[in-house]
C-alpha cells in the first residue's frame, strides 16, 4: 500500500507556516496551505511583496485607481491650505520646502 496523502517533496517547516500566518495577518490576505517547502517559499515571496508596499493588494489597486482618476482634478476649496506636491522636495524625514518665504 502506498501513501498518497503527501507528495515525495518534504512538507513545509513549522517556521515557514508560522511566517506565512504572520505575513497573511500583516497584509490582510489569505493563503492556501502549501503542500511542500517550495510552495511555501513561493507564497512567502508573494506575501512579502505585498507587505513591502504597506498596502493590501485590494488597497493598492484602489489607491492606484483613485490617483489615476483624480490626478488632473483641481483641489476642492476646503483643501486650499493643504500642502501641494510642488511645495516640498524629498520624502519622509528628509522633506523640505521647495520655496522659502
Amino acid at each position: 500500500m502506498t501513501n498518497t496523502t503527501w507528495p515525495t517533496a518534504k512538507r513545509p517547516t513549522a517556521k515557514q507556516l508560522t511566517y506565512l500566518r504572520t505575513l497573511a495577518k500583516r497584509t490582510g490576505t489569505t493563503f492556501a496551505t502549501p503542500i511542500n517547502r517550495a510552495d511555501a517559499s513561493a507564497e512567502i515571496r508573494r506575501l512579502k511583496r505585498i507587505a513591502d508596499t504597506g498596502f493590501t493588494f485590494a488597497e493598492l489597486k484602489a489607491e492606484q485607481a483613485a490617483c489615476r482618476d483624480h490626478d488632473d482634478a483641481p483641489l476642492p476649496a476646503e483643501l486650499a491650505t493643504a500642502v501641494q506636491d510642488w511645495e516640498t522636495i524629498g520624502w519622509g524625514s528628509t522633506a523640505t520646502w521647495s520655496q522659502r518665504a
